[in-house]
């Protein structure tokens, strides 16, 4: 996964890159075949979604059924809280912000839009899904709740076969076609002429996001600090191995042997620490929440898509939901993200690209935040179950 991703996020720059340029010199009949490209993936895309999040979300549910009782609930309980908080905290900081940071770049892209050419594509392909997006997202949870309460189901061993395939699409068709999409959207928007209005716009979202997520990890551990009544920064100071492993590694799953060590040496005992952590890999994505939101928020400005608390907070409760299987997956939380995007939100084509490639930039910062913050939760859990060691 580390090598698949570390490949992933030099093409997705080097697609940027030769998007820009194709669009800048290449002629408009060679820069259609992209938009060719990108107008069938796109509804490639359409199809697979709704697979997607049912492969995902149906094994991820049914799995919860397994585990320790009160202590898998309330260890769910708090991962969940985490996320939502993160999501919350992220759509109020960005919407006092982001406004005033991107109200420039709001009407450079107004103006451009008015008088820009527009690449069309040679031919389109239509490949209706099978199912609607929100339609897949009631079904996956009624089956996963369903599969939950059972201890042995023929049923289960068949929606585990159908999470094989949908990580097999995921992993050898959609992942590497990735960066032609990312492609074929800068090479639009270099044809158009908005594309340094947008790269300009990454740099400030990335900034914000990343000065958000040191904030969500002191606020974390703080709590955590006053509930073990231990100094929060050393207990953070400790963790960060994890914080590093996770940036290089890129992956919540990988980092799980470094974050159970720490998580111990700051007084985790075994037991719960062997329970918390492996599972907070999976269900905990704070920083995945953060960077999702953030991005959508500000495309959404940048788009002039006007939005508000509740059509925020619906997203952030559903999407904080879709991810709980994505660790697992290269791309997962993005990939579940999209269904979201569009139903939710009214993300389109180019949106989505953009979305993935923000996405992609910031994985190794959103996977540090998430696997950082499951050693908080670790010593939460073990402070109200009472299991502690000696530090």
């Amino acid at each position: 996964m580390k090598s698949l991703f570390s490949n992933l996020l030099f093409k997705v720059f080097l697609a940027i890159v030769l998007g820009i340029v194709f669009g800048q010199y290449l002629p408009e009949s060679i820069n259609r075949v992209f938009t060719t490209f990108n107008t069938f993936f796109g509804q490639f895309l359409n199809f697979a979604i709704p697979l997607i999040i049912m492969g995902l979300i149906m094994p991820a549910i049914s799995d919860l059924g397994k585990g320790a009782g009160k202590l898998l609930l309330l260890t769910a309980g708090i991962a969940y809280g985490s996320t939502l908080f993160s999501g919350f905290m992220t759509y109020f900081t960005a919407s006092n912000i982001f406004p005033i940071l991107l109200e420039s770049h709001v009407n450079d892209a107004a103006q451009i839009s008015d008088s820009s050419p527009e690449l069309l594509p040679y031919f389109t392909i239509n490949i209706p899904p099978a199912l609607d997006v929100m339609t897949s997202l009631v079904l996956a949870f009624v089956i996963g709740l369903g599969l939950a309460a059972q201890e042995k189901s023929s049923l289960k061993l068949v929606v585990k076969d159908f999470q094989k395939i949908i990580m097999q699409l995921i992993e050898n068709v959609i992942v590497p076609l990735l960066p032609l999409f990312i492609l074929g959207i800068f090479v639009s928007m270099s044809f158009s002429g908005k594309v340094f209005s947008i790269l300009s716009i990454f740099i400030s979202i990335i900034g914000v996001i990343f000065a958000l997520h040191i904030l969500l990890l002191m606020l974390q551990y703080t709590i955590a600090g006053i509930l073990t009544k231990k100094n929060p920064l050393k207990l953070l100071a400790t963790m960060m191995p994890a914080y590093f492993t996770a940036l290089g590694t890129q992956s919540s799953a990988a980092t799980i042997p470094v974050t159970l060590k720490q998580a111990l040496k700051n007084g985790v005992s075994e037991k719960i620490a062997g329970f918390v952590i492996p599972l907070s890999a999976t269900i905990h994505l704070s920083g995945s929440i953060m960077k999702i939101t953030a991005c959508a928020m500000a495309l959404m400005i940048l788009h002039g898509i006007p939005f508000d608390f509740t059509l925020f907070a619906g997203f952030i409760f559903v999407l904080g939901i879709a991810m709980i299987a994505a660790p697992g997956v290269p791309g997962g939380a993005i990939m579940a993200a999209i269904g979201i995007l569009q139903s939710m939100l009214g993300f389109n084509e180019e949106m989505l690209g953009l979305m993935i490639a923000l996405y992609i930039a910031m994985d190794s910062f959103g996977t540090a935040c998430n696997v950082t913050g499951d050693g908080a939760i670790s010593l939460v859990v073990n402070e109200i179950t009472k299991e502690k060691v000696a530090a």
